[in-house]
């Protein structure tokens, strides 16, 4: 009886502070500043089908958060409550009817019985669509040794769903990483598993194929994988890769390969293709990707080092080599596209813009694995031109790494520790036809305070999806297990 009291009145309380929240403001005193949000929305641009960008009111005492959006086209939207929750269809008819116009937010909020209002602040809709359905990643918790519980995942961009593609908890003691999709398109995807029932893992239009994960002619597994556009090949590189640990502050972690190559992978014939100008002896080659046209073969580049005596030394270039897809044959020359060298930089994770215009990277101090570098910025560079720069718009204190296009080369999803320097984080920026970017925002949660305080995960490899990811994760647990395994051959 006493238990059943009890829930009566903790629900009593509950409906009475929801009810005081639901007042209104009223003749509230204008504090002329801008409230202190989290996510920081204020001046981002966004798409006209992104999720609500709910928000929390940071500061002590705030016990009621009113919000209204109104519309330079038209329209309004308001919500009320602990934090701005807003209607997800009520949002999307507002900022549909806003493309390519702003929305003007007026935030009050209740603090310590007094109504405050904050100066108003804008959000912009881009004219520019995103065509994607969602985004994919690996979700991880941020060790080094131990995978405990981490897969890949994919969320719908348009609210918050958010469904496992393949999780470890299915392959027990297993590590899911380097996943991508042809163009965002998931009918051609890939991912590979490490541990000990380690593959490559292939699924072209629904059919699986788990590739050998190590072959003793290229030396390593197949990992960091890039679809040619035709879906004909995808490209890989096989790195012997090893990790060290620093001991000093704002450092953890260092990866660096005792060796990398890069060849592309034909599906049909189960080849690897290979070249002596791809498989030096005293160079890492590594992250290989396609042009738009599929005609060129985009890879990075550095001097081999004595590992880990001089880790600071590995710095990477990036370079280029023509490729056939009738033939499947490469070119005669490498050309060096961006010399970070001569910069005392390192490049990393180049990725083309679909329309051919530009290529996205990261620049580093040395290394690679710019996910542990906090110095670690986005650069652009633009084909027609051969100019790069730093992003600034995109560029934070924390480190800001791995990226992708959407499919209309107008958004960028990209991890950053800009938040609390521990976690990765996905955010998304928009770049116009001049490429210019715009602030980027975080992926929108529907609790957005509470999610991401209470998450021990990071987020990273990021890659848009033009569909939900069709994977049977039940059938594939057992397939990977099987260790039934597909042979490839070098060509």
């Amino acid at each position: 009886m006493k238990r059943v009291v009890l829930t009566v009145l903790v629900g009593a309380v509950g409906l009475l502070v929801l009810v005081g929240c639901r007042q209104m403001p009223e003749h509230p005193e204008k504090t002329g500043k801008q409230p202190s949000i989290y996510p920081d929305y204020i001046g981002v641009t966004i798409p006209a089908d992104i999720a609500p960008l709910n928000f929390n009111v940071l500061g002590e005492g705030i016990d009621c958060v009113d919000a209204v959006i109104t519309g330079s086209k038209g329209g309004q939207l308001h919500t009320n409550g602990a934090y701005a929750d807003f209607d997800i269809d009520e949002w999307h008819s507002l900022t549909e009817q806003n493309k390519g116009g702003d929305l003007t937010v007026t935030v009050c909020v209740r603090k310590d019985g007094k109504w405050l209002q904050y100066q108003d602040f804008k959000i912009s809709v881009s004219p520019y669509a995103l065509d994607e359905w969602g985004v994919t990643y690996r979700r991880i918790a941020p060790g080094y040794e131990v995978y405990s519980h981490m897969g890949l995942y994919q969320r719908d961009l348009s609210n918050f769903e958010e469904t496992a593609i393949f999780d470890n908890t299915q392959v027990t003691g297993q590590c899911m990483n380097c996943h991508t999709s042809n163009r965002t398109d998931p009918s051609h995807f890939v991912f590979h598993v490490r541990g000990n029932h380690g593959a490559t893992m292939i699924q072209i239009d629904g059919k699986r194929e788990w590739l050998k994960a190590k072959n003793d002619l290229l030396g390593g597994s197949m990992v960091y994988p890039y679809w040619h556009p035709s879906g004909d090949y995808c490209a890989f590189s096989t790195n012997q890769t090893r990790q060290g640990f620093h001991v000093v502050p704002k450092e953890r972690i260092e990866v660096f390969d005792l060796s990398s190559d890069v060849f592309v992978y034909h599906p049909a014939t189960h080849e690897i293709l290979t070249d002596s100008l791809l498989q030096t002896k005293d160079w890492s080659e590594n992250a290989p990707v396609f042009s738009p046209d599929g005609k060129t073969l985009y890879f990075m580049t550095c001097r081999q080092q004595e590992y880990p005596a001089h880790y600071k030394d590995e710095k990477y270039n990036l370079c280029k080599i023509a490729f056939d897809p009738a033939t499947g044959k490469f070119g005669d020359r490498v050309d060096t596209l961006f010399n970070a060298v001569a910069m005392g930089k390192s490049l990393t994770w180049p990725r083309p813009s679909y329309d051919g215009k530009y290529i996205l990277f990261t620049l580093i101090d040395y290394g690679y694995f710019s996910i542990w570098h906090e110095e670690s910025d986005q650069w652009l560079l633009d084909l027609q031109t051969g100019e790069a720069r730093p992003l600034k718009e995109l560029n934070s204190p924390g480190a800001d790494s791995y990226h992708n296009w959407n499919v209309n080369s107008h958004w960028v999803v990209f991890t950053s520790r800009r938040d609390d320097g521990l976690y990765s984080r996905l955010y998304i920026a928009s770049i116009d036809d001049k490429g210019n970017a715009t602030k980027p925002f975080m992926l929108p949660q529907r609790s957005p305070k509470e999610y991401y305080d209470e998450s021990v995960y990071s987020f990273n490899i990021p890659d848009f999806t033009k569909r939900k990811v069709e994977f049977n994760a039940r059938e594939a647990s057992y397939e990977v297990v099987s260790d039934k395994r597909v042979e490839t051959k070098v060509r």
